[in-house]
C-alpha cells in the first residue's frame, strides 16, 4: 500500500498597486514579483493574463442547480414521457397534464386488477416505482403527485394496508441493475451478457402441467394418450391462483411486462406477466415483442396474463398435485399460473400452447418451426426436436431470419410469434454459429451457464450447472432479422431429425401424405446418459415436432398443414442432421458444413432437379449426389461397413415408427378417411 503525504504551505497575496504581487508565506517573510519576470528574491514571477475586465481567464462551469445530493442525483436522470397524444385531450399543458394522470390511473387499476384476489373484493393498492428508492415511497394524500396510486375500497387486512410496487416495462439496463442488486447468482458476463441462475429446477416440466377441463375443453382439446393436456379442475386452479396472487401481493414489489405475440399485426394477442424477479422480467421483454411508448399508452386490458410465483411452491396437498411444481393453463380465464419452478421457459412455451389453442379457431396454423427467407423472397420452415439444428439451420447469414421457434401460417403468409430467440448454448462457439454468438451481448440473458470468476468469460462447454445452458435475446441482436417479422408463404417445409440410429439419409424429399406421417410423428433420437452406462439411442416421438405444447389433436394440425402445402404449393423434406456410417457409439455425426450445403440446394431449388432413387421400406426418395456432399453418404447403407446390422436396426427404428403412430390411426383427416389412409400408406412397409 502507498501513503502520499501533501504539506501545504499556507500563502497571502497582495497587490502593492505598481504591477507587483506580494505573497505572504508562513514564515512571515515576503517575496515580491516585479514586471520583469523575476522575484525579489529570485523565483520566477507568476505569470497572469488579463482580460478586458482585468480578471484571469475564468474556465470553471457554472455551478449544478442543486442544494442536496439527492437532487444532484435526481438531475441525472430525466423523466420518460408520452410521445404521442393521449385520445380525447383537450389543447394547453394543463390538460395533457390531467390526461397523463388520468392514463396512469388506468394503468395502474388494471395491474390492480390483474392481482385482484378472490378473498378481497378488488386488487391491491399498486403503485409504480421502486420500493428501495425513498423518495418514490407512496404517501397518502390529497394532491397529486409525481407516482400515482389507485385505492381500492376493501376489507380492512395486512394485505390490504400495504402498497404492491410495481416496476412496469422496464428497460434492460434497469433490470440489469434489479437483478445484480436483489437475485443472488446474478452477474454482468464479459461480453455483457446477464448470467442468471433459474434455481433447481434448470429445464421444463412438462409431467407438471396441468390444463382446467371444462365443457368447452372437453371437447376442444386433445385428452388421453400422447396427450400432453394432464386435467385439473376449475377449483384447483384457483386454490393455485390464490396461491400464487397472495404470494405475489406479499412482495414489495413485482414486474410488470405488458407486452404482445404474434408480428401479424391484425392476429396480435396482448399478454401481461407479473413476475417476482427480474430475470423473469428481462427474459420476457426479450421473448415477447416489445411495445412501442405509442402502443403502450392505449395498452388496456390484456388478452391473456401469466402469473409468475415460481419461487413460492404449491400445496401438494392439493387436488391433482404430484409435486411441489404446477404450471397451470385455463384458457376460459385466459390465465396462467406457475408455482415451484423458476425456469423461464415455462412462460415461453406456456404462452406458446396458448397460441397452439387461440389461432386454429381463427383458421391460422400455429407452428413449432424456425423460419427464414431468402433474398428473392422463398420462405422455408424448419420444424425439429431440441438437438436437430432448427435454431443454427435457421439462423443463416446469407438469409434474412423470420424466427427461430414459433410461427403463425394465415392467409397472408407467415407471422413469428415472438419477438427474440431462445438458443441452447451448450458447446456454443463463434466459429460454428457466429450470429448466434455475437448475439450473446448486453441485454441478452444466459441462464445456468458457468464463467471464470475474475474475467467473467463464459465456458460454453460446462456443464456443471446444466447441459440445458440457454440465451435468450431480441431478435434484432441478428443482423440480417426480418423486422417486422413477416413473410410470403413457404416454397419448402423441412422436417429436421437427429437419428442417432444412423440409418435415415441426410436428405430425403417427401410428397404430401409422407410430409403428413413424419410431422405427426415427430421423430428424432436421443442418447441416453453415460451414468447409467447405457448408450443406447433411445427414440423420441413428438407429435408435430411440439407435442408438448399443442393444445388440440395433432391430426388437426396436420390437417391445416396439408391444406396450406397444397395450395401454395410448398414441397416437404426429411433432413437428418444425426448418425451416419453405423449408430452413435460406432458411427459418426453427419458433418455440420454438410447439413448445411443441403439446406442451400433445398434453399436455391436445385435438390428439385436432382436424380432420384427410393430407399427400402422407408420408401424415401433420395438424390444420387448434391454439391459440396460425398455422394457415398447419401445412401446410409453404404457408409455401413455391417450390411446386416444396417438392416437389424433399420427394421427396428421402422417398428419403433409403426407402434408410435397407433396412437393416431383412429383419427379421420378431412371429410372422408381417404387423406387418413394415404398417411398410413406413407410410412414404413415391410
Amino acid at each position: 500500500m502507498f501513503m502520499f503525504v501533501f504539506l501545504f504551505v499556507e500563502e497571502k497575496m497582495a497587490s502593492n498597486g505598481n504591477g507587483e504581487f506580494t505573497f505572504a508565506n508562513g514564515n512571515g517573510t515576503a517575496a515580491v514579483a516585479n514586471g520583469n519576470g523575476t522575484a525579489r528574491n529570485g523565483l520566477a514571477k507568476i505569470q497572469t493574463q488579463k482580460k478586458g475586465n482585468g480578471m484571469c481567464h475564468d474556465d470553471s462551469t457554472p455551478p449544478v442547480k442543486a442544494q442536496t445530493i439527492d437532487e444532484l442525483h435526481s438531475l441525472q436522470k430525466k423523466k420518460s414521457a408520452p410521445t404521442t397524444p393521449i385520445k380525447g385531450t383537450q389543447g394547453g399543458a394543463f390538460a395533457i397534464t390531467l390526461s397523463e394522470v388520468e392514463r396512469q390511473k388506468q394503468q395502474l387499476q388494471s395491474i390492480s386488477a390483474s392481482l385482484a384476489s378472490l378473498t378481497r373484493e378488488t386488487g391491491p393498492k399498486v403503485v409504480r416505482g421502486d420500493p428501495a428508492k425513498q423518495s418514490e415511497t407512496p404517501k397518502v394524500s390529497s394532491h397529486v403527485s409525481h407516482h400515482h396510486h389507485f385505492t381500492p375500497t376493501i376489507s380492512v387486512s395486512d394485505s390490504a394496508l400495504k402498497f404492491t410496487h410495481v416496476l412496469y416495462n422496464l428497460s434492460p439496463a434497469e433490470l440489469y441493475e434489479q437483478a445484480i442488486k436483489y437475485e443472488k447468482g446474478s452477474f454482468i458476463t464479459s461480453t455483457g451478457a446477464l448470467a442468471t441462475l433459474s434455481g433447481a429446477k434448470t429445464g421444463r416440466s412438462p409431467r407438471d402441467k396441468r390444463v382446467v377441463k371444462d365443457d368447452t375443453t372437453e371437447d376442444e382439446l386433445w385428452w388421453g394418450r400422447g396427450s400432453p393436456n394432464i386435467e385439473m379442475d376449475e377449483h384447483t386452479f384457483m386454490v393455485n391462483r390464490e396461491r400464487a396472487v397472495d404470494y405475489l401481493n406479499s412482495l414489495d414489489k413485482v414486474f410488470v411486462n405488458d407486452q404482445f405475440l404474434n408480428w401479424d399485426p391484425e392476429n396480435r394477442i396482448k399478454v401481461r406477466i407479473v413476475s417476482a424477479r427480474a430475470y423473469h422480467s428481462l427474459f420476457m421483454h426479450n421473448m415477447c415483442i416489445r411495445p412501442t411508448p405509442e402502443e403502450l399508452e392505449n395498452f388496456g386490458t390484456p388478452d391473456f396474463t401469466i402469473y409468475n410465483a415460481g419461487q413460492f411452491p404449491c400445496n401438494r396437498y392439493t387436488h391433482y398435485m404430484t409435486s411441489s411444481t404446477s404450471i397451470d393453463l385455463n384458457l376460459a380465464r385466459r390465465e396462467m399460473v406457475i408455482l415451484g419452478t423458476m425456469y423461464a421457459g415455462e412462460m415461453k412455451k406456456g404462452l406458446f400452447s396458448v397460441m397452439h389453442y387461440l389461432m386454429p379457431k381463427r383458421q391460422i396454423l400455429s407452428l413449432h418451426s424456425g423460419c427464414n427467407m431468402g433474398k428473392d423472397g422463398d420462405v422455408a420452415l424448419f420444424f425439429g426436436l431440441s438437438g436437430t439444428g432448427k435454431t443454427t439451420l435457421s439462423t443463416d447469414h446469407n438469409r434474412y431470419l423470420i424466427g427461430d421457434d414459433e410461427h403463425c401460417w394465415t392467409e397472408n403468409g407467415v407471422s413469428n410469434i415472438e419477438g427474440g430467440c431462445y438458443a441452447k448454448c451448450i458447446d456454443l462457439s463463434r466459429e460454428k454459429e457466429p450470429d448466434i454468438w455475437n448475439a450473446i451481448k448486453f441485454g441478452a440473458v444466459l441462464e445456468n451457464i458457468v464463467f471464470d470468476e475474475h474475467t467473467r468469460e463464459v465456458d460454453y462447454s460446462d456443464k456443471s450447472v446444466t447441459e440445458n445452458t440457454r440465451a435468450a435475446y431480441p431478435i434484432e441482436y441478428i443482423p440480417n432479422a426480418k423486422i417486422p417479422c413477416v413473410g410470403p408463404h413457404p416454397k419448402n417445409v423441412i422436417l429436421l431429425a437427429c437419428d442417432a440410429f444412423g440409418v435415415l439419409p441426410p436428405v430425403s424429399k417427401l410428397n404430401l401424405a409422407q410430409t403428413m406421417y413424419h410431422f405427426i410423428s415427430g421423430y428424432t433420437a436421443l442418447v441416453a446418459g453415460t451414468e447409467d452406462g447405457i448408450k443406447e439411442p433411445t427414440a423420441t416421438f413428438s407429435a408435430c415436432f411440439g407435442a408438448a405444447f399443442i393444445m388440440l389433436h395433432p391430426t388437426k394440425y396436420a390437417a391445416m398443414l396439408a391444406d396450406k402445402m397444397l395450395k401454395h404449393g410448398a414441397t416437404g423434406w426429411l433432413v437428418n442432421t444425426g448418425w451416419s456410417g453405423g449408430s452413435y457409439g460406432s458411427g459418426k455425426r453427419i458433418k455440420l458444413p454438410y447439413t448445411r450445403k443441403i439446406i442451400d440446394a433445398i434453399h436455391d431449388g436445385s435438390l428439385l432437379n436432382a436424380k432420384y432413387k427410393k430407399t427400402e421400406v422407408f420408401g424415401l426418395e433420395i438424390p444420387t449426389e448434391v454439391e459440396g456432399v460425398p455422394s457415398e453418404i447419401l445412401d446410409p447403407v453404404n457408409t455401413w461397413s455391417d450390411k446386416n446390422a444396417h438392416n437389424e436396426t433399420l427394421l427396428k427404428l421402422a417398428g419403433l415408427f409403426k407402434r408410435n403412430f397407433e396412437t393416431f390411426t383412429n383419427y379421420k383427416i378431412g371429410k372422408d378417411n381417404k387423406l387418413t389412409e394415404e398417411i398410413l400408406a406413407a410410412g414404413p412397409n415391410f
